[in-house]
């Protein structure tokens, strides 16, 4: 066991603080240009820069916000004003994140699945991290529904290679997110989505175990069950939610620091609002909130478009769906942000 596990216990639960989520901004320079690229937006080191920084300069988003995940190019990053960006977010009471893992490759002999790499020269790089004021990580493996898929060798490889991440984080003072995420692009049903996700966080879980990682400082980021994208909005939040607490409650022993959703891919409605029934089923054994990508940030990048003079409009639009998703996920969305107000009159007043 670490020595240091009170410490990290202390991290993650401030990641899991009340009325607030993280924010999924360690996109690769490469995923970024697609996303730049499909609103006719130059993808360049600066011009991402001015994007990480309208989202972390958003007036008032340290209410809402605990922790930031950060890629290596933007760990590196500074305001205008030459602050380094981890400085910056501790400064307002954020912690900042990063992803250390380097993608998926192809899994030999098992076609169709993948392997996550970036073990090799994790030690050194997650000291380097931790000195750029890092206090927390992520690592994610990705697994497909389909006939035959995912199997048992592409699951075992995979979680071996998190739980060892995940035991080089704690050695190292920071906290480890561990991400085995099934994706929605096929057409799965429900049951399959519930069956494979359910599979991979009890194979995870063993092999946290196996190697000694203290769950305690350990946060799981996982799909919420789901079908195929083809019919995955037709499927009722309600169904949503009480099937992705069946599964984390048989999956996820009770001392598991905290539960983030992914969005994966859902519109920020669908996002929200699946996250709203899951909170209005109440407290579950860990606290869970979101640690969402494109469903907070897809709609403030449209309206910035590149443009320096639309950037407070693109500000407001990503607070306020930052601060839908901390109320929806108490179960608190009201639909017009008179949750939020609410909440925020109660915290001045208190």
């Amino acid at each position: 066991m670490p020595p240091q596990i009170n410490a990290l216990n202390q991290i993650a639960l401030k990641l899991m603080a009340p009325h607030k989520g993280l924010l999924a901004a360690d996109e690769s320079p490469k995923n970024a240009t697609k996303r730049f690229e499909s609103l006719n937006i130059e993808s360049n080191e600066e011009n991402r820069r001015i994007y990480r920084q309208m989202l972390m300069t958003t007036p008032g988003i340290d209410e809402f916000l605990s922790g930031v995940i950060l890629q290596d190019e933007t760990i590196h990053q500074s305001t205008d004003d030459g602050t380094l960006f981890p400085k910056y977010l501790e400064a307002h009471g954020i912690i900042p994140g990063i992803k250390v893992d380097k993608g998926l490759i192809p899994l030999d002999n098992f076609p169709d699945e993948t392997i996550t790499e970036g073990l090799d020269g994790l030690a050194d790089r997650l000291k380097d991290y931790y000195a750029l004021g890092a206090r927390f990580a992520k690592w994610r493996a990705a697994f497909k529904i389909a006939p035959g898929i995912p199997t048992k060798g592409a699951m075992h490889s995979n979680l071996h290679t998190m739980a060892r991440y995940a035991a080089m984080c704690q050695t190292a003072g920071i906290v480890p997110i561990v991400e085995p995420e099934v994706i929605y692009d096929s057409e799965h049903t429900l049951d399959q989505s519930a069956e494979a996700t359910q599979a991979a966080i009890e194979v995870l879980m063993a092999m946290l175990q196996a190697y000694r990682v203290d769950l305690r400082g350990v946060i799981l980021k996982t799909s919420m069950i789901l079908a195929g994208k083809p019919s995955a909005t037709q499927t009722a939040s309600e169904e949503v939610a009480s099937r992705s607490i069946e599964v984390l409650t048989a999956a996820v022993p009770h001392n598991l620091a905290g539960i983030v959703f992914l969005s994966g891919g859902q519109t920020p409605d669908q996002a929200r609002d699946n996250l709203q029934a899951i909170g209005m089923l109440g407290s579950q054994p860990w606290p869970i909130t979101f640690s969402y990508s494109r469903a907070v940030q897809d709609p403030a990048m449209q309206a910035w478009a590149g443009k320096s003079d639309n950037i407070a409009a693109a500000q407001k639009i990503y607070f306020g769906l930052t601060r839908d998703n901390a109320m929806a996920r108490h179960g608190e969305y009201t639909g017009n942000g008179t949750a939020a107000s609410d909440f925020v009159s109660q915290t001045q007043d208190s």
